[in-house]
């Protein structure tokens, strides 16, 4: 699920681009109603399907974009209070990553210290889950360019973004991206993310509230159970950030959250869940967002998913979606917004 807010100005840009923003929302089984309230809870899977069929509705590629630019902080409801009022734009961030389950539990935003991709930066990674959706690209776009836009504003001048990776490639010109993002963008990347100086993230926010703040988390902690400290959640999660690596594996992952991997699978089991089947849903759903989002090798993509061969890939190809990679390729090509059934 995730918050009606996060569809705030949806009908705005929808009129703005001359489009019947009703019929739209009424395709995937939206009302209008649901617009109006902020707390309202939405499919996630339908909000994704309606801003990718927006977008090609409307011929608008940076759809997503649009919609970032519209929307603010606010869209966090109590998460964003809690937010302005932590100590450094550091804190701030940490919040946000440890309560961004309340506004979606298919939306997580994760610190690495040190950026892959740039010198002395930190990456901000997002991650966005949706099963068996062909195309993500507006949806992340948002999402992504809100956590841009949130951070410029709790760092002010402070803000100094060197990157931006993301996980697709984008169907609008990388020129728009680096005129919304002011930074290089590079696309089709393993993890989509905002590479940030670490100087940035030690910057005092002003006019903070302690108290305030302390009202936030606490209410945040009373109200909401957060559905990744089950432990098929955070192997989930980890499965997603190691994927394509040697800890990518179940010694491995019962190693990085300290257990024994009969412990671990103990605890699987008893949420009737293995860790088998969680790295097949992991492999599968990611497999689906490169296969339709970008143009990466097979080969590659083969080694991405911690395959052997291409030829394995193929396989996995032919047991989750009934045909090819190359196959699942054009047809994604062929109707971006139609979803795709694992």
């Amino acid at each position: 699920m995730v918050r009606a807010s996060g569809l705030r100005g949806y009908r705005t840009l929808m009129h703005a681009l001359g489009a019947d923003a009703d019929a739209m929302l009424r395709r995937y089984r939206i009302t209008a109603e649901l617009l109006d309230d902020d707390d309202a809870l939405l499919p996630l899977r339908s909000a994704a399907l309606l801003l990718e069929s927006s977008a090609a509705t409307t011929g608008c590629a940076d759809f997503g974009l649009r919609l970032a630019q519209i929307q603010d902080i606010s869209v966090l409801g109590p998460v964003a209070i809690a937010m302005q009022n932590a100590p450094t734009v550091a804190g701030a961030i940490d919040i946000a990553s440890r309560y961004l389950f309340v506004h979606s539990p298919g939306m997580a935003l994760s610190v690495h210290a040190r950026s892959a991709l740039v010198p002395d930066a930190v990456e901000v990674r997002f991650e966005l889950s949706v099963s068996g959706l062909a195309s993500l690209r507006q949806t992340f776009d948002v999402c992504l360019g809100d956590v841009h836009r949130m951070i410029a504003l709790l760092a002010g001048l402070h803000y100094e973004l060197r990157s931006v990776a993301l996980p697709h490639a984008p169907i609008a010109p990388l020129s728009t991206y680096a005129r919304f993002y002011g930074a290089p963008v590079l696309p089709a990347q393993p993890h989509g993310g905002l590479h940030i100086a670490r100087t940035t993230f030690d910057a005092g926010l002003q006019d903070v509230n302690a108290a305030l703040r302390q009202l936030a988390e606490n209410y945040l902690a009373l109200n909401f159970n957060d559905p990744g400290q089950t432990v098929t959640g955070r192997v989930r999660q980890a499965l997603r950030r190691t994927l394509g690596t040697p800890e990518n594996s179940r010694a491995g992952i019962a190693q990085l959250l300290g257990l024994h991997p009969r412990t671990l699978q103990r605890r699987l089991d008893a949420e009737h869940t293995s860790f088998d089947a969680l790295r097949e849903e992991v492999r599968r759903q990611t497999a689906l967002r490169y296969l339709c989002e970008t143009r990466i090798p097979l080969s590659q993509l083969a080694g991405l998913l911690g395959l052997s061969e291409q030829s394995a890939l193929t396989r996995c190809c032919r047991r989750w979606f009934g045909t090819t990679p190359s196959a699942l390729r054009r047809r994604a090509a062929a109707s971006p917004s139609v979803p795709l059934h694992p």
